[in-house]
């Protein structure tokens, strides 16, 4: 591999402030507010289109102690969700004007609880977020999401008009059009780009204005696009499972022979796969909410053959020889999924490998090892 794109350095920087980074920092030196989401399904051109900053409330991108957070959640609440709290009481987010989240998981909704009752911030709101596709739940959902531009508008005083909501629209589309190009890169013999500096990119896209994170973008994938870099690998694998936000995970994987050249995973592909249909004779509200609930669905929408039709067909377009599945311990929409998900991907010959991990675990000792015994496993097929 030749050296590093110099665009990555850049992202690295964000990074190294996370999570009051340069950029938010800028943007509250204005005077403007930010407003933290937890969960993809949140439309954050909503919160765009009022003036507001969306960032993603996430853990720290390391293994933390959680005792604070262990004080104010059961021990059975997923550490990915415990981990954003430890930092929360920790006042690390003491920045945000407003928190909204989804009805996603059990976690999710404890946490969004916890907020609440504390009052971390004076905002809070909860979307209630139907698990089946039809039109019935479709109406559900616009109603969560007009109800959701209601309470910002009453609460922060402004008007969210159609207009600011097609701008909003228009940038968040242009953001997921140069990441499927970033990714479509990846589809080549030797990527421009690792897995892990993805997962960087993604980490600064959630910490930073969406126009500036757009024009990040741009360089990046004009770098890449043009350059002569190559990122080499025994074997083309795809990552699955519960959040991820750690690129020495990654990097682990990717140190030990294994290329990682897409994800499924909430904070890569599921985040910003569909986009926003922009006919003006749609109603904004109800394009936004249509594809929010159409997405690339979780795991814990029903039926599951939408997605794993989807992730099988990642499986073909990526080449992917073997999928490595990371469920943090008590993500119980991952854990029972999984399980229908691998006999799909082994029926198509396509080994799995899954560990149970922690949020922020990084990819040493046991991972390490299983790793490596999985990559040797890929190996041992090919010879036959």
């Amino acid at each position: 591999m030749t050296d590093t794109l110099e665009t990555l350095q850049e992202v690295r920087e964000i990074n190294s402030s996370f999570p009051y980074t340069a950029p938010i920092r800028a943007w509250k030196e204005q005077g403007k507010k930010v407003i933290a989401f937890q969960c993809t399904y949140v439309p954050e051109e909503i919160i765009y289109a009022a003036g507001i900053m969306p960032i993603r409330l996430t853990g720290d991108s390391r293994e933390l102690d959680l005792e604070e957070a262990n004080a104010y959640m059961y021990i059975n609440t997923c550490s990915h969700v415990r981990s954003c709290l430890e930092l929360v009481l920790r006042k690390q987010y003491d920045f945000l004007d407003g928190f909204v989240s989804g009805t996603t998981c059990d976690s999710s909704r404890r946490l969004t609880d916890v907020w609440k009752y504390y009052n971390f911030t004076s905002f809070v709101h909860i979307l209630t977020v139907p698990r089946k596709m039809t039109e019935r739940a479709h109406e559900l959902y616009r109603r969560e999401v007009q109800d959701f531009k209601r309470r910002l508008e009453e609460f922060f005083d402004v008007e969210i008009t159609p207009q600011a909501l097609r701008q909003a629209i228009k940038v968040y589309n242009r953001s997921r059009e140069l990441l499927h190009q970033l990714y479509q890169l990846r589809k080549s013999d030797a990527p421009p780009i690792s897995g892990a500096e993805v997962q960087e990119v993604l980490n600064a896209g959630w910490s930073m204005p969406k126009e500036q994170f757009n024009q990040l973008l741009e360089r990046l994938v004009e770098e890449a696009s043009n350059g002569q870099r190559a990122v080499r690998g025994n074997f083309r694998l795809m990552l699955n499972g519960s959040p991820l936000n750690n690129p020495e995970f990654t990097k682990a994987i990717e140190e030990l022979g294994g290329l990682v050249v897409v994800d499924e995973l909430c904070t890569g592909v599921r985040y910003w796969w569909e986009l926003v249909d922009t006919d003006s004779e749609i109603d904004p509200v109800a394009a936004l909410s249509r594809r929010y609930l159409n997405n690339f669905p979780c795991p814990r929408m029903f039926p599951p053959e939408e997605r794993f039709n989807r992730v099988l067909q990642l499986v073909k377009d990526y080449r992917v020889e073997g999928v490595i599945s990371e469920i943090v311990r008590y993500c119980v929409h991952c854990a029972h999924d999984q399980p229908l998900l691998r006999r799909r991907l082994e029926k198509q010959g396509v080994p799995v490998l899954e560990l149970g991990v922690e949020y922020g675990m990084p990819g040493t000792g046991q991972i390490r090892t299983r790793v490596q015994a999985f990559l040797e496993l890929l190996e041992g097929r090919v010879r036959k």
